[in-house]
């Protein structure tokens, strides 16, 4: 019995969209939100060391951040609230490297985005707040953190800014740099 729909984005290898299968009646629902073997089954043959949870306001903007060594797939969900979540290829052996995809996530449409390694990751959220939490499939380590300007105009994601009044980033993410820069 398959507890979740997958639905892999053609276009860029490895992405894919998890959509649980919701059991709700008048008490409320229940979903589960990861099962190896329902993944394995799709062909998501991977395992998960570290969650990762953090709660934003309105109009912050987390990424677009990967790791240079020990890259981490991940599988982003929003507890609360809603997000413009994208993925970003920078695999420069891959056909769409350089080359983005997003999508709304939330609390409502209980939707999951899966981004392998070689993907740099950020959102943008559009609720009051969005408390977001996405699994990984290796660990954090600092020294080889880094990021792209998430208005980096080379790679010309197209943020719903019109939901937002600001965009509010870290320090941290007003200084990461261009796509160019990656090489």
């Amino acid at each position: 019995m398959t507890m979740a729909n997958f639905q892999f984005i053609p276009e860029f290898e490895g992405v894919c969209v998890v959509t649980p299968k919701v059991h709700a009646d008048s008490r409320g629902y229940f979903m589960e939100t990861y099962n190896y073997k329902e993944f394995s089954k799709a062909g998501l043959m991977t395992s998960f060391v570290q969650d990762n949870q953090s709660r934003s306001r309105h109009g912050v903007l987390r990424g677009l951040h990967f790791q240079r060594k020990f890259p981490q797939g991940k599988l982003v969900r929003v507890l609360e609230g809603e997000i413009f979540d994208v993925a970003v290829d920078i695999d420069n052996n891959s056909n769409t490297y350089g080359q983005w995809f997003g999508i709304n996530l939330s609390s409502d449409n209980q939707k999951q985005l899966y981004i392998p390694a070689g993907f740099a990751h950020g959102f943008l959220v559009l609720s009051q707040e969005a408390v977001v939490s996405y699994k990984c499939t290796d660990y954090y380590y600092p020294e080889y953190e880094d990021g792209i300007l998430w208005n980096d105009a080379t790679l010309g994601i197209k943020w719903p800014l019109d939901k937002v009044n600001e965009v509010i980033l870290s320090e941290k993410d007003k200084g990461l740099k261009a796509f160019s820069q990656l090489k």
